[in-house]
Order: C-alpha cells, then sequence, then structure tokens
C-alpha cells in the first residue's frame, strides 16, 4: 500500500473518532432543566414536600404551621439527610447511566 493513500485515511478515520467524542461529551453534559418531581402531604401540624429527580428523594421540606420552613437535604445521595435552613435547594445534575 501506498503511503501517500494511507495518511488521508488515517486523517479522516481520526477526523471521525474525534467527531464522535465530541458528541458523545456534548450528551453528558448536565441537563439544566431538571424539574423535580414534588410530592405534597399534609400532616396535623406541618406540611411535607418531598423532592425527586429520576425517583431518587434528595429533599424534604417541612413547613411547621408556626415558624420558618427547614429542609432536610441529602448531598451526595447516600440516604442521610442534613438539616438546612437554606431556601434554596439544588437537584442533582449528575448522570449515572444514560442508554
Amino acid at each position: 500500500m501506498k503511503l501517500s493513500r494511507l495518511i488521508p485515511a488515517t486523517l479522516l478515520a481520526l477526523g471521525l473518532l474525534a467527531g464522535l467524542a465530541a458528541s458523545a461529551l456534548a450528551q453528558q453534559s448536565p441537563d439544566e432543566s431538571v424539574s423535580p418531581d414534588i410530592t405534597v402531604r399534609e400532616e396535623e401540624d406541618r406540611t411535607i414536600r418531598e423532592y425527586r429527580v429520576n425517583g431518587q428523594l434528595y429533599a424534604i421540606e417541612v413547613q411547621p404551621e408556626a415558624g420558618p420552613s427547614y429542609y432536610l437535604v441529602d448531598d451526595n445521595g447516600d440516604g442521610d439527610f442534613r438539616r438546612s435552613d437554606n431556601e434554596r435547594v439544588v437537584p442533582p445534575q449528575w448522570v449515572l447511566i444514560a442508554w
């Protein structure tokens, strides 16, 4: 095989691979339009809102009848919730598995 034919074919293959890699990386970027599913439960002395993304519970807002609301937040997805008085709850943006 001549070297003059091998170089353009190699460059073409590298270009195609680079294009495929770029499109794969673009698909893995976080979706900024993630909206959580919110479940609201009314109890005697408080209202509870549960925030889920893809079925994963990541935050709970507790609004007592008297007093300010507070949040229980699972920061890393391990099921341990910590109390937060911050009103801004950010849903997780990472992709674990995509098909």
